[in-house]
C-alpha cells in the first residue's frame, strides 16, 4: 500500500433494510461530490445508529465498551482512515494517541473505525 492523498468524508447516510444480514452506510466527501457505499454488518449498523440519534442502551455494547477502554487507558482516537480496497473489501486503521501522546495505529473493519470514530467525534478519511 503506498502513501495516498487522504480525503476527508462524513457518513451522509445509514440504509437499515429488516430482515438482511447486510446493511449500509454511505460516506461523502466533505468538499466535493463524491461517495460511496460499504456493507456493514447488523451489529455495525445498530451501533453506527445509536450513535446519530444519540440512543443509549441499558448496559454498554461492544463498540461503547471498546472507546471507553480506549478513553480508560488515557488514549483517545484522533481518526479513522479507510486506507484500502482489495477484492471489494474495505480496509481501514484507527489512529491513536495513547499514553504520553504515543501515536498508535490499529487495523480494523471499516464497519466498526466509523461507529467508534462517530462516538469519538472524529475525523474520517478515505484514502484517494
Amino acid at each position: 500500500m503506498s502513501a495516498s492523498k487522504m480525503i476527508d468524508v462524513t457518513l451522509s447516510r445509514i440504509v437499515l433494510r429488516d430482515g438482511a444480514d447486510r446493511q449500509y452506510i454511505f460516506l461523502s466527501e466533505l468538499d466535493g461530490t463524491r461517495g460511496f457505499p460499504i456493507v456493514i454488518g447488523n451489529n455495525e449498523a445498530g451501533e453506527t445508529q445509536r450513535v446519530v440519534h444519540d440512543t443509549k442502551p441499558e448496559r454498554p455494547l461492544t463498540h461503547q465498551l471498546a472507546f471507553e477502554a480506549i478513553e480508560a487507558l488515557d488514549g483517545h482516537i484522533e481518526a479513522v482512515e479507510i486506507v484500502d480496497l482489495k477484492h471489494n473489501t474495505f480496509y481501514a486503521q484507527l489512529r491513536l494517541r495513547g499514553p504520553k501522546d504515543a501515536p498508535i495505529t490499529i487495523d480494523a473493519r471499516p464497519s466498526d473505525a466509523i461507529a467508534l470514530a462517530l462516538r469519538a467525534k472524529c475525523k474520517i478519511r478515505v484514502a484517494e
